[in-house]
């Protein structure tokens, strides 16, 4: 009960205060990070500790290897933050922490150290969100940005169409079936003979090819729907590398990532688009690791500039997953009184416009 308290006491003076600084974890997946963010627009410092070496081998993330070294890690990446912000503990004035979803093992060490700093503190605590995080991630690099918009939400796990009324006012528009954007991307990669992480292998590779070479479909479903489905593109290719491999024909890596790619970024282009011109909104947000793509970026820019929309998205760092998104995200919950408590859990499933 002293802990509810004192952190509600301070939770009052947050919301009126001009000056703030919280300290954020994430560690939905493979990566170690924290941050330390002023006033929610900010970041003082933003550490991230990847694991992309240990899993390359694997060919993907495993669940119980990411929550080890999560656990080995987070000393570390937290007093490296609060070193590059040059600030203090007693300076902190709150804690924000990813709390899903993502792989639950690795949710649970960040969530247990945050609330542990939160009750040392005696500070207020906000679970967030990690999809809000990566769309929050814009007011990091836009201080000017302001609701309403449209953001496309396209990573490893997920792949969203959202509709950002307000501060933590949200309607999803459309959500991938099956597959999500980065997920068909490392899945085709690794049928390729790229390596992990998909994404970033795919793009390089397809610099070299012809987008047009293969003609692999586009799945916009029923008339109308905002929803994306990429099972059946990643189905196309691996179909055409059997094909080829019966024929005994060569397979041009660099056109099939091409091909594939194109087809990938049409579909979350028209469809972005589509759900702006239903929204009446002007402004057009992009987030999560795709959005780095930078094909994805030019026909995004190019499409934007057609149609009239002001097109927003973050730095290739913030696209990643990152804590000072939880932070940016974490402030805005906190400014409206959403405060977790010490029951606060890890989620591995949960919709963004429920919690």
């Amino acid at each position: 009960m002293g802990y509810i308290r004192k952190a509600t006491e301070k939770l009052e003076r947050f919301k009126n205060r001009h000056d703030t600084r919280i300290l954020a974890i994430e560690t939905s997946c493979d990566e170690t990070a924290c941050a330390v963010v002023r006033n929610g627009r900010e970041a003082l410092s933003n550490v991230i500790s990847t694991q992309i070496e240990t899993h390359k081998k694997y060919g993907g993330v495993v669940p119980e290897i990411a929550s080890r070294k999560h656990i080995e890690l987070i000393d570390y990446v937290v007093d490296e933050a609060l070193v590059g912000a040059k600030t203090h503990l007693g300076d902190i004035d709150a804690i924000a922490v990813t709390m899903g979803p993502g792989l639950v093992g690795a949710l649970l060490v960040g969530v247990s150290h945050a609330k542990a700093m939160a009750f040392a503190l005696e500070v207020p605590l906000a679970g967030v969100h990690h999809i809000e995080g990566h769309i929050c991630a814009n007011y990091i690099q836009h201080r000017d940005l302001e609701p309403p918009f449209v953001c496309l939400v396209a990573s490893g796990g997920h792949s969203h169409l959202v509709h950002v009324k307000g501060y933590g006012q949200y309607k999803i528009l459309g959500r991938t079936r099956d597959d999500a954007a980065g997920e068909a991307f490392d899945k085709v990669a690794r049928a390729l003979g790229l390596g992990y992480p998909g994404g970033p292998l795919v793009e390089k590779e397809a610099q070299k090819g012809d987008p047009g070479a293969v003609a692999f479909p586009r799945t916009y479903l029923e008339p109308g729907s905002l929803d994306f489905s990429f099972s059946g593109l990643k189905t196309a290719v691996l179909n055409h590398l059997n094909v080829c491999r019966q024929r005994g024909e060569a397979v041009n890596t660099a056109d099939v990532a091409a091909s594939f790619q194109s087809a990938v970024i049409e579909v979350l282009v028209d469809k972005t688009i589509m759900a702006a011109k239903k929204c009446s909104t002007d402004t057009v947000v992009l987030a999560g690791g795709v959005a780095s793509n930078g094909r994805l970026r030019s026909e995004f820019e190019s499409r934007c500039a057609d149609e009239g929309f002001l097109l927003k998205y973050p730095s290739k760092l913030l696209c990643t997953d990152n804590a000072a998104m939880i932070g940016a995200t974490g402030y805005y919950r906190l400014r409206r009184g959403l405060m977790s408590t010490m029951t606060l859990n890890a989620v591995a499933s949960m919709e963004i416009d429920s919690y």
